[in-house]
């Protein structure tokens, strides 16, 4: 039962999946052939009006579309059993997943959820819903209706009972064991698997279905997962600028407009080529259609070609970046604006980041071609194109590599501005971020941990611990120019002590170990075989682990220091840096760009015993977690620095295939993959941030 509207959308799906796109000719004679709603006659045309809306839609996505709207509708799933109540007004009973639906017509006027009935019961023709006591509710605790006979009572007792088993309890319920001499009340029972055991085994037998074999078929997945993401990524720039419109100057939105809109526009057919393509090599809804398409190579080619068209606008992202940031500064109304967008869960890194993205995209379709192009051999049909694709799209970064390379240090000095107080221009040209992280500096009698931030003129320091508004306030600049180290072990009686002795003041620092004895040679410990800076870095490595435990960072509710800890920014490097006492360079952050990943895996605690599919995006070094890749934005994260990153012993008794663990003090987490080159694939982006 449904109104006109969804009728007529449900059967314009149904047409554009049996015949395709529309024409007119073709979808009147098929719908005149075939009937599938009584008035189909007065609704033709709203029927052929939202056909024409599906051009390029495949079979499989009219299908899928047809079951999300009738799900969406009130009376999807419902049969109705007349019954009356105590006054003999004329009712529908009904039962549904959340409870017993009450109707009058095809009207619902009541719902008494599973969570408020006590007992279910009939006597004769009477059928009896008691409740939970409520002060709240009008109701009486018990709900008495009348049916047809005592037949109509018991069959509608009986489907309640199965449908309250399926969707509410974890397993089948147990038989009732037979009595020795009589029995008293019904002895009927669920059987079957519930809702729970059936899922369970749907996600675990849909994840290990069979796919194509070939790894260029996983190496096309990767394409599609991360192009997915990607669109996601693109959605965000149009979403701020529509959020913050009031306060965005024209410069800025005239920028986005002549530089975003044709990317955005462009990857969206991309991504449905790519999508279709997949299908027609899974093989699935598609086999009608003839040809050999179990390759990816050419598509890439065209768009590659197209994309080396987009070039001008690419080179103008950085002029978008720095003229937002300029007007930011001029602007306290769109400074907020943005912080405050920022905070949104659909903002799930900084907003500079995603304004980079479609730069860092073209870094993984050279790696996605390179991955083709090795696995191939020169003989393979898909070889040529694949190598073409790739030769342009290495030209196109070789072009570009200068404005990412300088983006990217821009973006990361503004984003360390909004984490940092007590400090001027950070941001000033000439200036390169090289590493942050913790290290122990000398306070009075001991050593308190800090966050150190070396650039290519300076070395920053913080105050011990974070302000009321989630930042670190600077505690001190060294400037590097003149600057000398010298071991002061003796002097302090600390282990792998140095004083950094800068024009005006002085710093005691201890390292996690002692770094190479040829760094410091001769009686005054002045450096030869390495410059200060590079000394530096060698100080920055990872600290030994503190007592104070983590856990995974949920951004829908405080369940970790982390987020209760930084809540306004909790995806920032520099406060999971800080809890998680480790240090990641500007090298790190490069490497994490070009390397980034989605997909499906299957998540499991170490104390539960089902496994639960998610949409995993990998980036920024974290893992963000989906339901499926249509969310618009995370459930949770979990920040893997400092991590560990291991295959599972055989005494954890896992018995899956394709499973890494992740592990931190005592959380631990394992992740299944559907396939050996996925697993290589998550095993090695993951590495790029545990083992820092």
């Amino acid at each position: 039962t449904c109104n006109d509207t969804s009728a007529a959308l449900l059967v314009s799906h149904i047409v554009q999946s049996e015949i395709g796109d529309f024409d007119e000719v073709q979808s009147f004679q098929h719908l005149l052939h075939n009937k599938y709603i009584p008035n189909q006659d007065t609704l033709m045309d709203r029927i052929t009006e939202y056909h024409r809306k599906h051009v390029g839609q495949t079979p499989a996505e009219s299908d899928q579309q047809l079951l999300e709207i009738s799900r969406r509708l009130e009376m999807y799933g419902v049969r109705l059993h007349p019954a009356k109540d105590r006054e003999g007004t004329k009712l529908s009973l009904a039962v549904s997943h959340v409870g017993l639906l009450l109707f009058q017509g095809d009207n619902r006027i009541n719902t008494f959820n599973w969570s408020k009935v006590r007992k279910l019961s009939f006597k004769r023709k009477r059928f009896l819903i008691k409740l939970r006591p409520d002060l709240n509710s009008g109701y009486q605790d018990t709900l008495e209706f009348t049916m047809a006979s005592r037949d109509c009572c018991k069959i509608f007792w009986k489907i309640c009972v199965e449908y309250h088993a399926f969707f509410r309890l974890f397993e089948e319920p147990k038989p009732k064991p037979k009595a020795v001499l009589f029995t008293r009340g019904s002895s009927f029972r669920f059987s079957g698997r519930t809702q729970k055991q059936v899922s369970d085994y749907v996600k675990d037998s849909e994840f290990q279905k069979k796919f194509p074999t070939d790894e260029a078929y996983f190496i096309a997945k990767e394409l599609l997962t991360t192009e997915r993401t990607f669109q996601k990524d693109l959605a965000v720039i149009t979403v701020v600028r529509l959020v913050i419109s009031e306060v965005l100057p024209d410069s800025v939105r005239t920028l986005i407009n002549t530089n975003y809109d044709p990317v955005y526009q462009f990857h969206q057919a991309f991504l449905k080529e790519v999508e279709q393509r997949l299908q027609q090599w899974e093989g699935r809804s598609n086999a009608h259609i003839k040809g050999d398409y179990q390759r990816v190579g050419d598509v890439l080619l065209k768009n590659v070609q197209g994309l080396k068209q987009l070039t001008p606008l690419l080179q103008r992202y950085g002029e978008v970046l720095v003229e937002l940031e300029r007007s930011c500064r001029s602007s306290q109304r769109l400074e907020e604006a943005c912080r405050e967008f920022e905070q949104q869960k659909v903002c799930y890194l900084s907003l500079n980041m995603f304004l980079l993205r479609p730069l860092h995209r073209l870094l993984h379709y050279k790696l996605i071609l390179e991955r083709l192009c090795k696995h191939y051999p020169p003989t393979h049909q898909d070889f040529r194109d694949s190598r073409a694709a790739l030769a342009d799209i290495s030209e196109m970064v070789l072009q570009l590599q200068g404005t990412m390379t300088k983006m990217e240090n821009i973006q990361k000095l503004l984003e360390l501005k909004k984490d940092l107080t007590g400090i001027q221009d950070l941001a000033i040209p000439g200036r390169e971020f090289i590493r942050l992280g913790c290290l122990s500096k000398l306070s009075g009698k001991r050593l308190q941990q800090r966050m150190f931030f070396l650039f290519s003129d300076s070395l920053v320091y913080t105050s011990r611990g974070m302000t009321a508004d989630n930042q670190f306030k600077v505690h001190g600049q060294l400037p590097l120019y003149g600057m000398t180290i010298r071991e002061s072990e003796d002097e302090w009686g600390l282990p792998h002590c140095f004083t950094l002795f800068g024009q005006r003041q002085s710093v005691v620092v201890a390292a996690p170990r002692k770094p190479p004895s040829t760094c410091l040679t001769g009686g005054n410990n002045i450096f030869s075989s390495v410059s200060v800076d590079e000394f530096l870095l060698l100080l920055f490595s990872e600290s030994p682990e503190e007592e104070e435990e983590e856990e995974e960072e949920e951004l829908s509710a405080s369940r970790s220091s982390l987020e209760r800890q930084a809540a306004q920014r909790g995806n920032s490097t520099v406060h999971i840096c800080w809890h998680r006492n480790t240090s990641v360079s500007m090298v790190d952050f490069s490497e994490a760009v070009e390397n980034q990943l989605s997909g499906n895996l299957l998540r499991k605690f170490k104390n539960s015993n089902g496994w639960q599919k998610l949409w995993v995006v990998y980036t920024n070094f974290s893992m963000f977690f989906y339901k499926s890749h249509q969310d618009d934005y995370p459930l949770a994260s979990l920040p893997l620095l400092g991590y560990s990153l291991t295959v599972p012993a055989e005494t954890e008794n896992i018995q899956k295939d394709y499973v890494f663990k992740l592990h931190f003090k005592s959380h631990v987490y394992y992740f299944r993959s559907e396939s050996q080159y996925t697993f290589q694939r998550y095993l090695s982006v993951s590495n790029l941030s545990v083992c820092l």
